[in-house]
């Protein structure tokens, strides 16, 4: 299938250079805001930024979604309190920076999945949401294991987020389904 009809934009027609980084910056804003939507856990509150970097991929594809959220990673690490804390460059090296950087792979593989059709049935939908939101824990735990032990890590870096990451996963499959 071809991509164009993918989303709401035609990613095959020709669009300038500020059409891109509108749906970028955007982009980096939306993450922003849903770093605002938050329930305090310690060490890593649960925030809508998952859903959000899921729906980049999704809306925009692989190429732009990952530079919404490179912009998004550059604001905080310039010091713009975009992150769920605030930002500067140390605050990627705290507790939630795995789950940061995953935020690029998932976005990434969101994007790709859709390009591939896996929108085309709720199963493939779901599977590639779910694959894409693994990688990005799988980054946040591996990262998190530097501050806590592996038994902490699984309950406080995963076990709590499981709820609410079904529902994302869930919300994206929907959006995804809903563009093919």
């Amino acid at each position: 299938m071809e991509s164009s009809h993918m989303y709401a934009f035609s990613p095959a027609q020709p669009v300038g250079r500020a059409a891109v980084v509108a749906r970028v910056v955007l982009g980096a804003a939306a993450l922003a805001l849903a770093s605002r939507l938050t329930v305090p856990f310690w060490p890593v509150p649960v925030t809508a930024q998952t859903l959000a970097v899921l729906l980049l991929g999704v809306m925009l594809g692989p190429c732009e979604g990952v530079w919404s959220v490179t912009a998004f990673l550059a604001a905080g690490l310039a010091g713009l309190p975009v992150f769920v804390a605030g930002g500067g460059p140390l605050y990627i090296l705290g507790p939630t920076g795995g789950y940061l950087l995953g935020f690029v792979a998932a976005a990434y593989l969101a994007g790709t999945f859709a390009q591939r059709g896996w929108g085309s049935r709720l199963s493939t939908a779901l599977a590639a949401m779910a694959l894409a939101d693994a990688v990005l824990f799988a980054c946040g735990l591996a990262w998190l294991l530097q501050f806590l032990p592996a038994g902490q890590t699984f309950t406080h870096g995963l076990l709590i987020f499981v709820p609410g990451e079904c529902l994302k996963i869930a919300l994206a499959a929907a959006t995804l389904r809903r563009m093919r």
